[in-house]
């Protein structure tokens, strides 16, 4: 095909996304839908995350202010309920449960043994800390790979695709823009999904990297003052 002939042939509908998809080379169509897949499920992740974050925060602000409004953490704790889904109300049971475990088994309590349930509480909190912060970061790992994955993988399709391109070139002697414009247009395309793909999952992991951060700062916050709470209840009991 000449010169003359590819740019009758070639239009203006022929650089739109679905013509460039039909016309690219089986290797550059799998990365495209490979990478459209991916974005598909770091979007799924961004939405489930932003609601999930928001709802765990909203939550935490009104638990903290009831448990600031003076009214005692046993009648909070029992209003949350045993089987709370919230982070702050698991650890306030969990303290809770500690402190009743202990003063059940020892009604007068010395200083030892009033350190040790001070340092039992503690570990306690830190565990639950270390599993709910684990659980606000889950999916974040998968926004990590699509963000680093995505623009090498469209860039291999790019590259495979302008190979395939040199080859047509070869095949039909002829060096014209109307025959190589539409076969690299096909292999941008690729590097164009994958930045497409990337670009929202790098913004997404690092800003759901830091709420996760924070809210995990808020449970070691909320923590630091149960157990100040509980020191000076036992320090009233002396």
């Amino acid at each position: 095909m000449d010169a003359q002939t590819a740019q009758t042939v070639i239009t203006a509908d022929s650089f739109n996304f679905v013509n460039l998809f039909l016309s690219a080379d089986l290797v550059v169509k799998g990365v495209i839908i490979f990478l459209g897949l991916a974005s598909l499920w770091s979007w799924a992740v961004i939405v489930d995350k932003f609601i999930r974050i928001s709802a765990l925060n909203a939550e935490a602000n009104r638990f903290e202010d009831k448990v600031g409004s003076g009214r005692p953490l046993e009648e909070v704790a029992a209003e949350a309920g045993p089987n709370a889904k919230h982070p702050l109300p698991r650890l306030l049971n969990a303290a809770l449960r500690e402190w009743r475990e202990t003063r059940a088994k020892n009604a007068q309590m010395g200083d030892t043994q009033t350190a040790l349930l001070i340092q039992r509480i503690d570990r306690v909190l830190d565990s639950h800390i270390a599993r709910e912060s684990s659980k606000v970061e889950d999916g974040l790992g998968s926004l990590a790979i699509v963000a680093t994955a995505s623009p090498f993988i469209g860039l291999f399709g790019t590259v495979w695709g302008i190979m395939h391109a040199f080859q047509g070139i070869a095949i039909a002697k002829n060096t014209s823009l109307a025959v190589v414009a539409p076969a690299i247009a096909e292999a941008l395309f690729a590097t164009a999904i994958g930045l497409a793909a990337a670009i929202p999952a790098y913004i997404a992991f690092n800003k759901f990297s830091t709420d996760a951060g924070k809210f995990g700062a808020r449970l070691e916050g909320f923590a630091d003052d149960l157990s100040t709470a509980i020191q000076r209840r036992l320090a009233e009991r002396v």
